[in-house]
């Protein structure tokens, strides 16, 4: 079974996200440098500054780069951040494409699942991605998680909005998201499983955040 549906605003989660990741390191390492006190491209008198990406930063016990198929291997307790968005698995690949586009592959050991967590302090969200496997497409604009998919909105700490199946795909070009049901679905039977609860409750439950000025509890 697929569902196919316009994202609701909150629910970008980790595509966009995990998309600038993977680019960035490639990106910015072709740009040369700029001579000193020359301007930054593009740059005009009285313009204001773009705003700058946030660093992206890996975490690995090794690194493996194969400068022939362009590929980086990070296998071992991998953590990846950038910005507020945190992948975590036990092998991320990233292969740089003729084209120049990218394509990211990020596995977990037996046991053990992918997760992508994006943060949202300004509106007390978190959203939670997990699965055996996540793969994204830089071409395409694709963001998949595969395997025992799930994706939970918290909202101060709490889960409200929820879907599961064997593969949850997010498509950046048009704002919308997949959901695939099979053998190795996260819900009952193969199925997919959506839950979406009344957003005057997520509402109500960031409004109580944000009236009582401390920080947000944890999303699990």
């Amino acid at each position: 079974m697929t569902q196919n549906r316009p994202l609701r605003p909150h629910a970008w989660l980790a595509g966009a996200a995990l998309c600038a990741t993977l680019m960035a390191g490639a990106a910015y390492a072709a740009q040369p440098a700029p001579a000193a006190g020359a301007k930054p491209a593009g740059a005009t008198s009285g313009a204001k500054p773009a705003a700058e990406e946030p660093s992206t930063l890996i975490l690995s016990d090794t690194l493996k780069y194969d400068d022939l198929k362009k590929i980086s291997t990070f296998t071992g307790n991998v953590v990846m951040t950038r910005g507020l968005m945190k992948l975590t698995s036990d092998t991320l690949e990233m292969r740089e494409l003729p084209d120049g586009n990218q394509q990211g592959t990020a596995t977990a050991n037996k046991g053990k699942l992918v997760e992508i967590r994006q943060e949202r302090p300004e509106t007390f969200e978190t959203v939670v991605g997990t699965g055996l496997r996540a793969e994204y497409d830089d071409k395409k604009k694709q963001f998949d998680l595969i395997g025992q998919a799930i994706v939970t909105r918290y909202a101060c700490g709490k889960p409200f909005d929820s879907i599961r199946g064997e593969r949850v795909r997010y498509i950046e070009s048009t704002g919308t998201y997949e959901a695939m049901g099979g053998p190795d679905s996260s819900a009952a039977g193969g199925r997919v499983r959506s839950v979406a609860e009344p957003r005057a409750k997520s509402d109500a439950a960031i409004a109580a955040c944000r009236q009582s000025k401390a920080p947000a509890p944890k999303a699990p």
